[in-house]
């Protein structure tokens, strides 16, 4: 099974497990008890418009909500907000449901929740709906040299 976000790590030489499950329904609570793995460390991928036609991804743990505030906060932009189903698919080129940050069709900035860099292992969607990868979260870090930052809601 290979998705872009598979040869797009394999391409950076980063670590990964492939772990397949049968996909019912789009969310990170689905696909944790898909796989067994534990919420809190199952990465859902948000796609915000931070305005301007600037976009970024934002890697939340799957029991958390996205503060908007925040991630603005940590982007220097006055405000960012949610895109619809139609703008996510469109600029990376994936499915709603499995979205990955991972060899989008736009290089978009990605901002991490900071909480996750403590887990030694977290889920995050391979590209495609039913497949996910386990890697560590420093790896999630350095293969889109994306910035760590305080975003959920408190």
């Amino acid at each position: 099974m290979s998705t872009r976000a598979i040869k797009y790590l394999n391409k950076k030489g980063i670590n990964f497990k492939v772990v397949e499950y049968d996909h019912h329904e789009k969310g990170a609570e689905f696909a944790a008890r898909a796989i067994g793995f534990p919420l809190e460390r199952t990465i859902k991928t948000l796609v915000v418009d931070l305005g301007n036609k600037k976009y970024s991804f934002a890697l939340m743990p799957g029991d958390k909500q996205l503060s908007l505030k925040q991630l603005a906060k940590a982007c220097n932009v006055k405000r960012s907000a949610m895109v619809d189903t139609e703008t996510a698919e469109r600029l990376t080129g994936y499915l709603v449901g499995g979205i990955s940050p991972f060899g989008a069709k736009q290089n978009l900035r990605a901002v991490i929740e900071e909480s996750l860099l403590k887990f030694d292992n977290v889920a995050i969607n391979a590209g495609q709906r039913g497949i996910m990868l386990i890697m560590e979260p420093g790896d999630i870090v350095k293969a889109l040299d994306c910035d760590v930052a305080g975003i959920v809601q408190q």
